[in-house]
C-alpha cells in the first residue's frame, strides 16, 4: 500500500504561444481548470498505475475541494485521511507555452492545515510506501517520515518544489527524488561541494546513506544506489522520445509510478524504467491528472525505451 501525504491544488491552466517576460502581459483564449497538486498528482499516478494509494492531506469546503475529491475518487484513492478545512482549497497558476514549457504559481491555502496525525499508526509498518513532496508544512512532512521510518515502512521523499530544506529530513528516506534543479539545491542545503545532477545525486545517497534519483527531462534519469538497496549501484535510463504539449504533471507521472512499481516488489532498475516512460508519456496531454498514463498506457510502450544501464 502507498499512503502519498501531500499537496492538492486547482489548477488554473492558461495556453500560450510564449511565456511572458517580466512585466509583459500575455494573452490567451481561454483557461482550463484542472485538478492539480503534486500530492493528489502523484496519488493518482500510483493508482493509474495498479497501486493502492491512500491519500492524506486537506482541502476547502469550496466547490475546487469537490473537483479534487471527485478526481481522487474516480481513480480509486482512499480518502479516509483527507480532510476539509475551513481554509480555501490550494490553486495553481499554470502558464504553457507552444513547446510544452511552463511557470507555475501555487497558493498553498488548505494545504498549510495538512497533519501528520492524520495518518494513524496502523497504516504504516513494513508493507507501506510512504510518499511525500514539499508543498506542506516541512515539520509535518518530517514528523511522519519519522514515524514511518520507526515502523519500517518505505519512504520516499520528492523534494518538490525546490526551496529551503531541513538535512534532518533526510536522515529517515530510504529514497530522494528531485530534479535538476531540486537536487542542486538539496545538495547545497546539505553542505555538500558537488557540481551537476549526477555529482549531486552521488553526493547526497553517499551522505545520507539513501537512495538518490534525479530526473533530467528528455536526457531521462539517473540513480544513486547504496549497497542495501536492491540491486544497487549507478543506473541511468533514457527518456521516451516524444513531442511535448505540456510538461506538468511529467515530474509527478515519474516519481507516482516510480512508487508504484516498488510498492509493486519489482527493483529499482525495473521501476526506473516504468517511471520514465510514463513521465514522458504525461508530456502527450494539457494538464496535470488528465495526462497520468494507465499501467496499460505504460506497458503498451515500455518497448520503446532501451533497458536501464548500470554504470
Amino acid at each position: 500500500m502507498i499512503v502519498v501525504f501531500g499537496s492538492l491544488n486547482a489548477d488554473f491552466v492558461f495556453p500560450v504561444a510564449a511565456l511572458p517576460r517580466e512585466g509583459e502581459t500575455v494573452a490567451c483564449e481561454a483557461v482550463l481548470l484542472m485538478p492539480g497538486g503534486k500530492g493528489a498528482n502523484q496519488a493518482v499516478a500510483a493508482a493509474r498505475a495498479g497501486a493502492e494509494v491512500r491519500m492524506a492531506g486537506c482541502v476547502g469546503g469550496d466547490s475546487f475541494g469537490d473537483l479534487l475529491v471527485g478526481s481522487l475518487e474516480e481513480a480509486g484513492v482512499g480518502l479516509g485521511a483527507l480532510e476539509r478545512v475551513a481554509a480555501p482549497t490550494g490553486c495553481a497558476a499554470v502558464v504553457v507555452d507552444a513547446e510544452g514549457r511552463n511557470q507555475i504559481v501555487v497558493a498553498g491555502g488548505a494545504n498549510l492545515e495538512a497533519k501528520a496525525s492524520q495518518i494513524e499508526d496502523g497504516d504504516l509498518g513494513p508493507a507501506t510506501t510512504v510518499l511525500v513532496q514539499c508543498e506542506v508544512r516541512p515539520g509535518e512532512n518530517r514528523e511522519l517520515a519519522r514515524r514511518a521510518r520507526a515502523a519500517g515502512a518505505r519512504v520516499l521523499f520528492n523534494a518538490a518544489p525546490a526551496g529551503s530544506l531541513d538535512p534532518d529530513m533526510l536522515r529517515s528516506v530510504d529514497c530522494l527524488l528531485v530534479n535538476e534543479i531540486e537536487a542542486s539545491v538539496v545538495a547545497k542545503a546539505a553542505g555538500l561541494d558537488a557540481s551537476g545532477p549526477i555529482e549531486e545525486a552521488r553526493a547526497l545517497a553517499g551522505a545520507f546513506a539513501m537512495g538518490c534519483v534525479v530526473t533530467m527531462g528528455g536526457g531521462g534519469a539517473y540513480a544513486s544506489l547504496p549497497g542495501g538497496q536492491r540491486p544497487g549501484g549507478e543506473w541511468q535510463v533514457d527518456a521516451l522520445p516524444v513531442e511535448p504539449v505540456d510538461t506538468t504533471g511529467a515530474g509527478d507521472a515519474f516519481v507516482g509510478v516510480f512508487a508504484a512499481s516498488l510498492d509493486a516488489g519489482l527493483d529499482v532498475a525495473e521501476a526506473l524504467h516504468r517511471a520514465s516512460v510514463a513521465g514522458s508519456l504525461a508530456c502527450l496531454t494539457e494538464g496535470a491528472q488528465p495526462s497520468l498514463p494507465s499501467a496499460a498506457d505504460i506497458d503498451q510502450r515500455l518497448a520503446g525505451l532501451a533497458p536501464v544501464r548500470r554504470l
